[in-house]
Order: structure tokens, then sequence, then C-alpha cells
């Protein structure tokens, strides 16, 4: 399967995404023509550049074989490559999504099993 990839989304946008069956992207997403996305190790980072202390939020798993060739890895923070879907992204790839909490410190606690 490979690993995993990742996407953060407000609780709202995932219910709308879950009756709709897929997400079309953010407000960020849009403007950059692609659906951002994470790999594991780099969750941390995205949460606390991104979402800093922002609750709501859900972690949604993704079969990143499943997203198929608009799934590209292109360069972004610092040249890492990042995970972009050129794609609505199809709730079929979803392996499991759970809700982001905050620790005592303001930074998101990342679900067992997500090893960043």
């Amino acid at each position: 399967m490979g690993e995993p990839v990742y996407k953060v989304v407000t609780e709202q946008a995932f219910a709308e995404s879950w009756a709709q069956g897929r997400f079309e992207g953010s407000a960020d997403d849009a403007r950059d023509g692609f659906i951002h996305l994470s790999a594991a190790h780099q969750l941390a980072g995205t949460l606390a550049t991104h979402f800093a202390g922002r609750e709501g939020l859900v972690l949604v798993a993704l079969h990143a074989g499943r997203l198929g060739p608009a799934l590209k890895w292109e360069p972004s923070r610092g040249g890492a490559l990042f995970p972009h879907l050129y794609a609505p992204l199809d709730l079929a790839a979803m392996l499991w999504a759970e809700p982001l909490q905050l620790g005592p410190d303001g930074r998101h606690i990342l679900p067992e099993g997500v090893f960043a």
C-alpha cells in the first residue's frame, strides 16, 4: 500500500465532504490550484504552520495509491517534497478520519499510529 498521506480539514468541511463523497478543497487549495496534503513526518510542521491552536479539525488518512496520477510530489517548504492532489479528493481513498485534539501545550495531538 505504501505510506498514507493526510489532509487536515475543519469538522464542517469534513461533514460536507462526507455527504458529497468527495472534498473539493479549502480556500487555500483553490487559490493554489491543488489540494494540499502531507506525509506523516510533515504533519507536525503543517499543523504548527497553518493550523496552530485551531480547534474543530479532523485528520483524514488517505491511501495514496487510490488517488491515482493526480497525486504529485512537489517541492514546497524549504524544498521538501509534499503531496499535492490535482483533482477533487475522492473519499473512497479514505483509510480513516479522527478529530484532532489540542494538548496542554496548545499543539495538536496526532492519533495513535501516525508516526511523525
